[in-house]
């Protein structure tokens, strides 16, 4: 499943072997227990990463 923030691309897939779902984008990697769980600390992730950039 693709989704989108921003201009990059978001790949979220279900994790083999654990019970929940992956999010990758550009170098990242969060885990939830569900795809929108996933997404949102992506969000979240990216978010941290662009304040480190600017500073």
């Amino acid at each position: 499943m693709l989704n989108k923030i921003g201009h990059l691309k978001v790949e979220i897939f279900k994790i083999k072997n654990r019970s929940g779902f992956a999010a990758v984008c550009f170098e990242h990697l969060t885990e939830g227990k569900t795809p929108q769980e996933a997404y949102a600390r992506m969000v979240k992730a990216l978010r941290r990463s662009n304040r480190k950039l600017v500073s």
